[in-house]
This record gives C-alpha cells, structure tokens and sequence, in this order.
C-alpha cells in the first residue's frame, strides 16, 4: 500500500514551487541588470574615446587627418585584453584612417549635431560593441563633417557581468535560504496545533466519549467541535446500546428463568398430566422468546448500517401477497381474518424485500397478539404506501410515540415483546418512508401506514 502524503510535505511544496520561480526570475532580471550596468560602463568609456578621437581630427592638405594619442584607446583596454577597433570616415563614407573597416551608423544621414549610437556587430568573426560620433570640426573656416568609429572585443564586458552577477547572486542565494529557513519554521509552527490534536486524541482512552478540550486555531476548533459532535452522537449511540442490552437481557431472563422454574416444578411431579402441561407451557415460552431472539436479531440488523443491502426495485403489491400468505396460516389457526387489498398495476419503489415483508409480518403478528380478528393488508398507489388495519384495541394516541420505543408495550395484558413497532419504525427509516398510526376508518382499531417516497418520472417510466 502507497504511504499517503505528508502534509508538511504538500504544503512544503506548493510554498517552495512559487518562491524557486521568483528566486529564478530574479536571477534572470540580475543578470539582464548586471549585462546593463556594464554595457553602460564600458558605452561610457567608448563615448569618451571617441570623444578623444573626434577633438583629435583636423583639417590638413585639403583632407581630413587624424593624430590619434595613444590614450585615446587605452582607455578602453582592461585587464579582460580586449581588442580595440577605430575608424575615421569622411562626410561621404569613404575611410580615412583607423586599424579596422568598422560598420557605420545605419541612421539617416540626415541627423544633424553630434550624436552618438551603440550597436552589438559581428566584425570579421568576432562580436563587438562599437560606438559611432557623427560631428564636425570646430574650425571657423572648415565645417568637414565626420564620423569616428570605435569598439572593441566584450571579454571586458562579460567579466564586469558575471562579477556583478555572482555578487547580486550571492545576496539572492542569502535571501533564498533566509526564506527557506522562515518557510520551513512557519510551517511547522502553523501544523503544531494539528500535531496537539493528533496526539491528544492518541493518548484518550478508547472507553471514554467525553469532548475534547485543546485551545487550537479557528480552523481546527471547526475540526475538533466537528469530532466533538460525532463523540456526542456516539455517546448517544452507546447509551441507546446499553439501555437496549440491558432491557434485552431483562426480557430474554425472565422467560428463561420460566422455562427452568416449570421445568423443576415437573421435575418433582409423578403425575404425566402434570408433565404434559408444564410441556406446553414451556414449549409456548420457548417459542415467544425465539420469536424475542428474532427479534432481538432483527432489530440489532437494523440498527447496523454497514449490514443493510442496497436498495432495489420492488413492487409493493408482491410483498403484500407474499406477507399475507406467509400469515395465513398462523391466522388461520387462532381464527384471525385476515385479507389483502392491492393495485391493479405495479406500484413500484426502491427497498429492500426481506425489510419490508418482515415489517408486516409484526404488524400482522402485534395486531393478532393484541386481539385483533379481522386484519387487512392495503397497497395505494398515490402516494405509494402499505397500510395494516386491524379492529383490535388500538393505541391510545397520547402513547403512539412511546410505542415505537423498544420494550414499550402498549397494553400490559399482552404477550408482545415490545419490539414489533420498533423494528417497524427502523424499517421505515431505512427505505424514507413515513411511518403513520391512526385509528382504524370503519371501527375500533389501528391502522399503520408505511408511506414512502414518490418514484421520480424516470422510475415510474421504468
């Protein structure tokens, strides 16, 4: 099995994903930045080198002349040892002196002033930055317009970019792990209080159901009032459990002790009569607490939703006919009538077979226990329901909610056990339905409904 992922790790993750993307983009704008500050450095030292040449061109023998001093271009030598490029041209174009043919200023020739322009070129195999003076002369008699062309080799460049990179890199990568460090820190101290959580719910007794009480951040107090409501409910569900255990054990004891109390008085008889009646009154106890155990079953089933199958299609009419025939003779021989009223057409809804026949078996069987001589099973089709009516007793309706509780019976003189109604409303609650108990409509008598859900038009179509 894959061990699940940490938390600490995911968020780790998706902290650390953003911050190494800014982290990368700022060494990338260090870098753009770090090629432009010495882009612009060393333009500086071109600009003023041909500003040194241009101050050094005359007017000589109707022509152009140049006498270049030598610190002119050693102003551009570092020590990268670049190579160092001029060139003087004339107004037309044509070159007058230099010790390289450098391209001129692709601009218009119609820029007038002195103007200077930078261009990265390829020159003969080698990349260089060249910049280009248009001026003229200062002489009052001559305005010979000229262009000074400098450059040379970026090995100089290169390594003023990577220095001030490394440098700017140096504060980034401290900045990086300073980050690194803070994230890791808050990280761990936002998921501390889940860390108290875990272990305070680690060291609780597995027995005890009492809330828990840890000051923790809104958003896990969400979660612990959340697990303090499902402890509530289970405390519910613990006490409901006993208390049933307990009356389980109350009911299933007394007839046991019965059966061993008749099965002593007989056994100090000689007289067979005598045996032959505490026989049958102990095989009619036997046989109400099998019954009891069945229902003891049943309704323990009910109660465990892991054990309750899906839900299918079923046609109440079918588990009508099937309930009153599984009934019939059980009726038959205590002179119960007993008859069935269904649909003409399926009346179809989802549920569960073995459910929904065996809440009217113990309606059929509480309402026969109770005195009841004539009963009638009824399927309606609008809304879907199942109806047992019988001309028994009834119940009170002061009392139609405590008979719906386990063990509570409604007359005291019967021989119910008090699970009949409860498993019948668990039922209920497990296919939707709405269980109902009115009086009986022609005479005295009670009459319960099993009212489910409406089908959608899809599984009415079906």
């Amino acid at each position: 099995m894959k061990a699940p992922d940490s938390l600490f790790r995911r968020l780790l993750l998706w902290l650390l994903l953003p911050l190494l993307a800014l982290g990368a983009l700022m060494l990338v704008q260090a870098y753009l930045d770090a090629r432009r500050t010495a882009d612009r450095a060393f333009d500086r030292l071109l600009e003023a080198s041909s500003q040194a040449i241009a101050e050094q061109v005359q007017w000589q023998d109707e022509r152009l002349w140049l006498d270049l001093p030598p610190a002119a271009l050693e102003m551009l030598a570092t020590d990268a040892e670049e190579r160092v490029f001029y060139a003087l041209y004339d107004d037309d174009g044509e070159f007058i002196t230099g010790n390289a043919r450098l391209p001129g200023d692709p601009r218009s020739d119609d820029i007038s002033g002195e103007a200077m322009y930078y261009d990265d070129v390829q020159w003969q195999d080698l990349a260089l930055r060249q910049g280009v003076r248009r001026t003229r002369l200062e002489d009052w008699r001559q305005r010979e317009g000229f262009e000074v062309r400098v450059a040379h080799t970026r090995e100089g460049r290169e390594r003023l970019t990577w220095r001030l990179f490394l440098g700017n890199m140096a504060y980034i990568g401290a900045m990086a792990v300073l980050a690194i460090a803070v994230l890791l820190l808050a990280v761990r101290s936002a998921l501390r209080p889940l860390t108290r959580l875990r272990r305070a719910i680690r060291r609780r007794d597995p027995r005890t159901l009492a809330p828990l009480e840890l000051p923790l951040p809104r958003e896990l107090a969400e979660l612990r009032e959340t697990l303090n409501e499902l402890l509530a409910r289970m405390r519910r569900v613990r006490a409901n459990q006993e208390r049933f255990i307990g009356d389980a054990s109350h009911q299933l004891r007394t007839p046991l002790a019965g059966l061993s109390a008749r099965a002593e008085l007989a056994l100090r008889q000689d007289n067979p009569e005598v045996w032959r009646a505490a026989l049958q009154a102990m095989q009619t106890t036997s046989a109400s607490t099998a019954r009891l155990a069945v229902q003891l079953l049943s309704l323990t089933r009910l109660n465990n939703p892991e054990a309750t199958p899906e839900l299918s299609a079923l046609d109440l009419n079918d588990i009508a006919r099937q309930a009153v025939r599984n009934a019939w003779n059980r009726c038959h021989r205590d002179g119960i009538d007993i008859g069935v009223d269904v649909c003409d057409s399926p009346v179809t809804i989802d549920g569960i077979d073995w459910q929904l026949e065996e809440a009217l078996s113990n309606l059929i069987d509480n309402a026969g226990r109770y005195g009841a001589t004539h009963i009638t099973v009824r399927v309606n089709a609008t809304p879907p329901e199942l109806v047992v009516e019988d001309n028994g007793p009834g119940i009170p309706a002061e009392q139609r909610l405590l008979v719906l509780r386990p063990f509570h019976r409604g007359e005291e003189s019967g021989d119910g056990s008090g699970l009949g109604l409860a498993i019948v409303d668990g039922i209920a609650r497990t296919h939707g339905a709405r269980l109902r108990l009115d009086d009986a409509r022609h005479e005295s008598g009670l009459c319960v409904t099993l009212r489910f859900p409406a089908p959608t038009p899809t599984e009415t179509k079906q």
